[in-house]
């Protein structure tokens, strides 16, 4: 793997599946990585098991609730006070939720969580990555936007259509990440910033860990039909450190290739209708969301 010492990568969800593997594998080529959870005890567990593992000693956890706009914005601030760079944002934190639930903020679970979460925090810490430059953002998304067909922005709540155990709101939500990949690449582009997203396979993780039945049928048959989380990390590591993609941007892969997209996922209008909604959401500016190259 290419070295990443001096490197700074910012993790969320990495205190298990794919995204605690990667912490790992980044941390042993040498980066300064530091990784998001929700929970105290389970970071911290997390930061000393793969500092020991990997001998690397730059490794620290943060924490927050990224299904809460106030929460990313708390983990946006706590990381800026922290480090003076950011060189690989890797957008990962998700889950499968089988009910429709609100978040205190009034949002849709699934939506705020896998997509407004990656959009917030991008944009709040658009300034280190440009300062950083050349960086790289990576948006782990699913094949399971293939679902989705195109976007329904009369569905952003689930009211309009859930799906059996929340596969609609799921498929939806993997589509955002790649719109949202495909604009942000587009906006940064000739800045040295670059934006892909990935699908990592079907994982045998938490993900489906809110999802009752369907959970237990995985913890049963996970060995015979999922990849494990250190083969669902392979893509995710490759985009972080490969010096072969470090000027392609605004891509889709899976399996260390490019991957299949739905038609839908390659509506730039679609992509420039969903920055402008997610910004209003976020309570962004246009202003606040262009990129100001240092």
């Amino acid at each position: 793997m290419t070295t990443m010492a001096g490197k700074v990568v910012l993790i969320t969800g990495a205190t298990n599946g794919i995204g605690r593997v990667a912490a790992l594998e980044l941390a042993r080529a040498g980066a300064t990585v530091a990784l998001v959870g929700r929970d105290a005890r389970r970071t911290e567990a997390t930061v000393a098991q793969i500092r020991h593992a990997s001998g690397n000693e730059a490794v620290a956890g943060l924490l927050a609730d990224l299904s809460l706009l106030s929460g990313v914005r708390q983990l946006a601030a706590a990381f800026q006070e922290r480090y003076e760079r950011l060189d690989v944002l890797l957008n990962n934190a998700g889950a499968f939720f089988p009910q429709r639930e609100e978040t205190a903020e009034g949002f849709e679970r699934t939506f705020a969580l896998n997509h407004l979460s990656y959009f917030l925090l991008t944009n709040l810490l658009q300034e280190w990555l440009l300062r950083s430059a050349p960086s790289r953002v990576i948006n782990v998304s699913s094949s399971a936007h293939r679902q989705a067909g195109a976007f329904d922005f009369d569905n952003i709540d689930g009211k309009k259509s859930w799906g059996v155990g929340g596969s609609t709101a799921y498929g939806f939500s993997k589509l955002a990440n790649i719109l949202f990949t495909r604009e942000l690449a587009r906006r940064l582009a000739e800045t040295g910033v670059t934006a892909n997203a990935v699908h990592p396979g079907v994982v045998n993780t938490g993900l489906w860990q809110h999802n009752g039945l369907l959970w237990r049928f995985t913890r049963l048959l996970a060995p015979l039909l999922m990849r494990t989380p250190e083969k669902g990390a392979e893509t995710l590591v490759w985009l972080a450190t490969a010096p072969e993609l470090a000027h392609e941007s605004g891509g889709y892969y899976a399996d260390r290739a490019p991957g299949r997209l739905s038609p839908g996922a390659q509506v730039d209008a679609a992509a420039h209708r969903l920055w402008q909604l997610s910004e209003r959401l976020c309570g962004l500016t246009k202003a606040s969301t262009q990129p100001k190259i240092p």
